[in-house]
């Protein structure tokens, strides 16, 4: 009987060590110039990783501060970021945002937040912020949703 709630407990332990990925591409960018609004409450490196994707994607781009956005800004991105302490530092939580104007065009976001015992959640954030930005600006060619069990 102690087995059966011992086994009971773990399995709904482990159902709460979920990694959540979602992303809905940008389907109809042009190619204008894109304003990366400057997210200073996010960890530095996270801006850097950012760039380079968006480089390696050929999309040109304008770091702006978040305070001062241009008017001229028609196509805007936006990100979020945090990370934990388990063992290791890890991003936990990543959130890419574009917009046309005031429409929401495409996001991704990657949630570790419920990782609990999940190894995968300590994964390298540069490289998933690369597939994010990939995902996101059509390299992966439909939205994709994966849920990853511990």
């Amino acid at each position: 009987m102690i087995r059966k709630f011992a086994v009971l407990g773990l399995l709904i332990f482990l159902s709460g060590c979920s990694i959540n990925q979602t992303v809905e591409p940008v389907s109809s960018y042009d190619s204008d110039n894109l304003c990366v609004v400057e997210n200073g409450d996010v960890r530095e490196g996270f801006l850097d990783a950012l760039e380079s994707s968006l480089t390696g994607q050929r999309v040109d781009y304008t770091v702006v501060d978040e305070r001062t956005v241009p008017e001229a800004c028609r196509w805007t991105l936006t990100y979020t970021a945090n990370w934990r302490w388990d063992l290791a530092m890890y991003m936990a939580y990543a959130e890419i945002k574009v917009f046309e104007g005031r429409s929401l065009m495409g996001s991704a976001t990657y949630d570790a937040m419920r990782g609990g015992a999940n190894m995968n959640k300590f994964i390298s954030a540069e490289d998933k912020i690369r597939e994010l930005v990939n995902e996101l600006f059509g390299v992966e060619s439909a939205a994709l949703y994966r849920v990853f069990s511990g």
